[in-house]
């Protein structure tokens, strides 16, 4: 295993980089031959060295094996994405990376839910003003986000969408096909609970106001993150986390059941199938 050197006062994505470098190196390996042998272009293996960019968590799935680094590139990647995410957003990816209980309401596709293509969408639609590689890099960090998904122990996690949602198509078929087909699949998992939110509810006190994510942790202490356009709000004042908790409460007697709620989602399916 390469010893990469203390990162302090470096980013996330410089420290991935330089490890790389220092990998490659103790190989005796050009990234010529890194690019010849991984099949990755070379200027891409450059870029991710200098820490110009940040990549998908399976090209260093792919490296980590080809150094045999047993894991160490990804830990680092885990690490490195959160550059990716503005400053504000930074303690609520830690948050998020380390909750045991994740409640969510969102009146769209949540990011937790998005397929890499409808995510890739959403970033660069219109109102996007990043330049495409900076659209990736959020793709990547998005998705790098549902590792917690798979984590063992996974966390209990559950999703109170509104059917919005599901009724507002992409603009490619088979992206949004793809992006229900997963909705579907990840409702199923033991671990995750979706419930839809339907339009015969009503009018009720969270519309309007963006979306809402409670986080508790194993220690049982717990955080509230609102976010509506560009704003984003991260507490932990027990009064308002217990206030953001009860509205959740209401949101989601109003919602479908769980087994409801997938019987829906897999008719808005069909219908699109059709």
């Amino acid at each position: 295993m390469v010893e990469h050197a203390d990162g302090q006062g470096e980013s996330g994505r410089s420290v991935l980089g330089r490890t790389l470098r220092l990998l490659r190196e103790k190989e005796g390996k050009s990234l010529g031959q890194l690019a010849d042998e991984s099949g990755y272009d070379k200027s891409y293996l450059s870029r991710l060295e200098s820490g110009e960019r940040l990549s998908k968590v399976t090209v260093m799935e792919d490296l980590d094996g080809y150094y045999g680094a047993g894991g160490l590139l990804v830990s680092l990647w885990k690490m490195a994405r959160i550059d990716a995410f503005k400053d504000k957003y930074k303690e609520y990816m830690r948050l998020e990376a380390a909750a045991r209980v994740i409640h969510v309401y969102a009146p769209g596709i949540p990011g937790l839910l998005q397929t890499e293509d409808f995510a890739r969408e959403v970033l660069s639609g219109p109102q996007a003003t990043e330049e495409p590689d900076a659209v990736e890099e959020q793709v990547a960090a998005r998705l790098g986000r549902q590792l917690l998904l798979r984590k063992n122990p996974a966390p209990s996690v559950r999703f109170v969408i509104d059917e919005l949602a599901l009724r507002r198509p992409s603009a490619s078929a088979k992206t949004w096909l793809d992006q229900l087909a997963h909705v579907e699949t990840t409702a199923q998992e033991p671990h995750v609970v979706v419930q839809v939110l339907p339009f015969s509810a009503g009018v009720h006190h969270l519309m309007g106001k963006g979306s809402l994510t409670l986080l508790r942790q194993a220690d049982g202490s717990s955080v509230a993150y609102t976010e509506g356009g560009s704003s984003g709000l991260l507490t932990d004042d027990p009064e308002d986390v217990l206030c953001h908790s009860l509205s959740y409460d209401r949101l989601r007697d109003l919602a479908l059941s769980p087994s409801d709620s997938l019987a829906f989602i897999r008719d808005v399916l069909e219908e699109h199938r059709s």
